[in-house]
């Protein structure tokens, strides 16, 4: 048996000879070799089966008289093959001529029947023939195929498609729908073929088909497109949609509609529209929600010249927020704010209108017969929000702080009322919160000037009224300066002098607060440098740093490159850190501490007695020095729990070797307690209000307490 290559071109038909004669074999082969096909022997019937199921044979040549299995068999079984039913058989014989030996050959499949010896020329033409006629059968079928596929891929797609398809004649009758449309119109597809496309289009109103935009736009060959359709359904539902009418080519005298169904992108778009005015952490408007909502009232209190009611608006800012966001975290300053928009809905009638600004701030515009009303309503509000709650297992309590202002007379639309509102909330806050206020002339005199000085607080600096003073620090042993604390002073043009407490936050909402701190750190260090020639090295200068300043995180590298640029030693230079400082963030506070301890300064714990007052600071944080607040030296030493209280904490700082510097002192009643249970140093009036850098070259060594400033 001898066969071609399994792989063969596609344009090169096979051709199979079989015949139990080895000679014939050799001799078929010279004879019908040729390049436009390939010929393969086999000696029996067997092996051309075999050979059968291995390769598309094109054409066999099949010898009839074979032992075993004859010509008339292997054809019988071809013919039974769905592989080989149609593969043309040529017999070929030299004994059987009978007339009944042909029709049998006939019957088992064959084409033709020729005798041996056959006339080549007559052969080879014939297999010629043959084969190109079996190549162009099998071309066909493989077309056939491949049109079925696509047909079949064609009608998958329209009936898989997510979006509904109808056929549409140029009459507007409905010649075919996808099942997708069928489950958009919840409607069978017979049911909907024959019908008009206009009995289910509801949007746009189509009265006339012929005179509608979509059957012109299909006059013209165009595409026409609606992206906020609504079409009917068979149960009568209305269904947005977006429609897309294409025509079919001139011969179909049809067009194709693709129908996307809206339903989902009309509901997300109302989520977003939702989610755009709403506070997702507590469900309140947020202020462009707000906004919104407030001038749609304000416009239509306006239009209105009869109105019985009076708007008012209320600005609620939490008090001790902050505190319980920095300590417990934001997951619970979270919660707290959930609680509070829950007691505010609570306390607030169902029409009134409740927001959230951002933050820890929240307004409410009410509707109400009297302005006075509003006192009421602010009062319970404020009780409410006091209640005392458990966060983690902790009590926490907040406060609330009220503004109030009243339409139109604080403001003529949302941005006065909000003003207003805010500076009357502030002025409650600066009363000592938990309270409210209405909104006058006099607060907006305040608020003014207030942002006066917001205004020229950027400049203060370049135009150098932003100064430093300087108070002493003495001995209550032997009366020696120990050192100076460095005081922040902003000598207004127009205002005057303006207090640290004021002057700073106003620096830091301006985020001005880096700036004035490198140059804070460098007069400082240049000054201590200056006074080199006429102090001791270990006198020691000052300086208190706010919370802001505290946490900035080049702190420590400033500090750095200030004392290496004065040739200073790290001691000599001392910051100040308030308790209040420290717990906004214990755990970074301690880092920064660590890094300020490595380049060498002195740490002092500012204000000691007046805040949290935590004695496992002053164990567990590497201060060098505790400074007494000056609320609990006041009261010295007539209050027995002040006296109590500083005792204890003189005593604790000296067992922790804790420099001890009392701040505020005033009378020498006061230094003589302080001095008899164990107070280092002191810092007050009684020594010398603050002074500039020249009074403290002169200053007298040492220094004799008197019942007055000097």
């Amino acid at each position: 048996m001898e066969c071609v290559p399994t792989q063969h071109g596609e344009a090169s038909s096979v051709l199979l000879v079989v015949d139990d004669y080895p000679e014939n074999l050799i001799s078929m082969r010279a004879l019908l070799q040729c390049e436009d096909w390939q010929v393969v022997t086999a000696a029996s019937g067997l092996e051309a089966l075999a050979l059968l199921l291995e390769h598309d044979v094109d054409l066999v040549l099949l010898d009839v008289k074979m032992p075993g299995m004859d010509g008339f068999e292997v054809a019988r079984m071809m013919r039974g093959s769905q592989r080989t039913c149609m593969t043309p058989i040529i017999f070929l014989s030299a004994s059987a001529h009978s007339p009944t030996a042909v029709l049998e050959g006939y019957a088992s499949g064959g084409i033709d029947y020729l005798l041996k010896p056959f006339d080549p020329l007559i052969l080879k033409p014939k297999v010629q023939a043959l084969l190109e006629h079996q190549h162009n059968r099998r071309a066909l079928q493989r077309l056939s195929h491949d049109l079925e596929l696509a047909r079949a891929f064609n009608a998958s797609v329209l009936e898989n498609a997510a979006e509904g398809i109808l056929v549409v004649g140029e009459d507007g009758v409905i010649s075919y729908a996808n099942p997708a449309i069928s489950r958009l119109l919840n409607a069978p597809v017979g049911e909907l073929q024959g019908q008009t496309l206009l009995s289910f289009l509801q949007k746009p109103h189509v009265p006339d088909w012929r005179e509608s935009e979509l059957y012109a736009g299909y006059r013209r060959g165009e595409t026409w497109r609606l992206h906020d359709a609504i079409l009917r359904t068979v149960p009568g539902q209305q269904l947005p949609v977006a429609m897309s009418c294409a025509p079919l080519p001139d011969e179909q005298k049809a067009m194709v509609v693709t129908v996307l169904d809206m339903s989902e992108v009309r509901h997300l778009h109302e989520q977003l529209e939702f989610q755009a005015v709403t506070d997702p952490l507590t469900g309140l408007l947020n202020r462009r929600g707000f906004y919104q909502a407030v001038e749609t009232v304000l416009q239509h209190h306006e239009r209105n010249e009869r109105n019985e009611h009076t708007l008012v608006l209320l600005y609620l800012d939490l008090d001790g927020f902050k505190r319980i966001n920095d300590s417990l975290g934001h997951e619970a300053g979270d919660q707290m704010l959930g609680w509070v928009s829950a007691q505010l809905k609570t306390c607030l009638r169902g029409y009134d209108i409740l927001g959230r600004m951002g933050g820890d701030e929240f307004t409410a515009l009410l509707e109400l017969e009297y302005p006075e009303q509003a006192a009421k309503i602010a009062e319970k509000l404020i009780e409410r929000v006091s209640i005392c709650q458990q966060v983690d297992g902790l009590d926490v309590m907040l406060g609330a702080s009220i503004g109030i202002a009243t339409f139109p007379d604080c403001g003529n639309d949302l941005d006065g009322l909000l003003h207003a509102a805010d500076i009357a909330m502030y002025e409650a806050k600066r009363a000592g919160r938990q309270q409210y206020r209405y909104y006058d002339q006099e607060m907006n005199g305040r608020a003014r000037s207030r942002l006066m000085l917001e205004n020229s607080v950027g400049t203060a600096i370049d135009n150098k009224d932003v100064t430093l003073v300087y108070q002493p620090q003495v001995s209550l042993e032997d009366g020696h300066l120990r050192g100076v604390e460095a005081l922040l002073r902003w000598q207004h043009p127009s205002v005057g002098d303006v207090p640290p407490g004021l002057f700073l936050p106003l620096l830091e909402g301006a985020r001005l607060i880096s700036q004035l701190s490198s140059w804070i750190y460098q007069q400082v260090a240049a000054q201590r440098a200056a006074w080199a020639r006429i102090m001791r090295d270990d006198w020691v200068l000052s300086v208190s740093l706010s919370s802001s300043q505290f946490n900035m995180p080049n702190l420590a590298d400033q500090l750095q490159q200030v004392l290496e640029r004065h040739g200073l030693h790290g001691r000599q230079l001392e910051v100040e850190i308030s308790e209040e400082s420290l717990m906004q963030n214990l755990e970074q506070s301690t880092k920064q501490l660590k890094l300020l301890r490595r380049v060498g300064v002195r740490l002092a714990l500012d204000d000691f007695g007046a805040g949290h007052c935590s004695l496992a600071h002053l164990r567990n944080l590497a201060f060098d020095t505790v400074k007494l607040a000056p609320q609990l030296i006041a009261r010295l030493p007539g209050s027995r729990r002040d006296a109590a209280m500083a005792r204890s904490i003189i005593e604790l700082c000296g067992h922790f070797d804790l420099l001890v510097i009392a701040q505020g002192v005033e009378t020498l009643e006061q230094c003589q307690w302080l001095k008899a249970h164990g107070c280092q140093l002191i810092q007050g009036p009684i020594i010398a209000l603050p002074l500039i850098a020249e009074e403290i070259s002169l200053w007298p060594q040492p220094f004799e307490l008197c019942a007055g400033p000097c």
